[in-house]
């Protein structure tokens, strides 16, 4: 197989349109197993989470099939993935990239700036996250509200906005198929104590502790995927 490096300033949508490429050639039949990803990434001269963006961009199309400590096969026809479905999502290593800057701002803003009844409901909002953990291994309906209600406090709506768009795409479909290859249940409790350092720091108004709790969540966020994932391709 014969791949050309990718220049490292490219997003995954160019990555995935070479290994495309590839597969409409012919170079690689319906069946056949790409490289493992740490070779592919080096053949392609990219990063691994750049690559694994363009494997599950190329899986939600249905033109590869992922599977969890076997490898990276090229699917046989049918698929019913579509590239319209994913043309305007971010990859998730982007959105937690962006997540990082902005949320860990309004963190610090949260609790600079916040007002009694907005801490209260920060409060609120990780105690139902709490409570639905319990219930649910991904409670992604209560875990946004905590962030929402983060930003929320603020004060700036511009901010909230940015959030609320952020967590479309942490919902939409190249998330959401990155996620499925996640052991969830063993993450919720590092989650948890994390979600509670940026409440700790919020509610105690020290500004830099709560930037810096939020950046550290979005860290550890990024580290769980980048590991799971390895695990589940390498």
């Amino acid at each position: 197989m014969h791949i050309r490096p990718v220049e490292t300033r490219r997003l995954y949508r160019q990555i995935a349109d070479q290994i495309r490429t590839l597969i409409g050639s012919g170079a690689a039949a319906p069946g056949a197993r790409l490289p493992a990803e740490r070779d592919l990434a080096r053949q392609l001269g990219v990063s691994r989470p750049s690559l694994r963006e363009a494997l599950i961009a190329l899986e939600v199309e249905g033109l590869l099939d992922v599977r969890v400590g076997s490898g990276i096969y090229v699917a046989k026809p049918g698929g019913r993935g579509s590239s319209a479905e994913i043309a305007g999502a971010s990859g998730p290593f982007e959105v937690i990239r962006a997540r990082r800057l902005i949320e860990g701002e309004c963190a610090a803003l949260a609790a600079k700036h916040g007002t009694a009844a907005q801490l209260r409901a920060i409060r609120k909002a990780h105690a139902d996250l709490q409570s639905e953990a319990k219930r649910h291994h991904n409670p992604l309906d209560a875990d946004r509200s905590f962030h929402i209600r983060i930003a929320e406090a603020t004060g700036n709506s511009a901010l909230e906005l940015v959030v609320q768009t952020l967590w479309d795409q942490r919902v939409g479909p190249l998330y959401r198929a990155l996620e499925v290859k996640l052991e969830y249940p063993a993450m919720a409790g590092d989650t948890l104590g994390e979600h509670r350092a940026v409440l700790d720091a919020i509610l105690a108004r020290r500004p830099a502790a709560a930037r810096a709790a939020m950046r550290r969540h979005m860290d550890m966020t990024r580290k769980r995927y980048t590991k799971d994932w390895k695990e589940a391709v390498a």
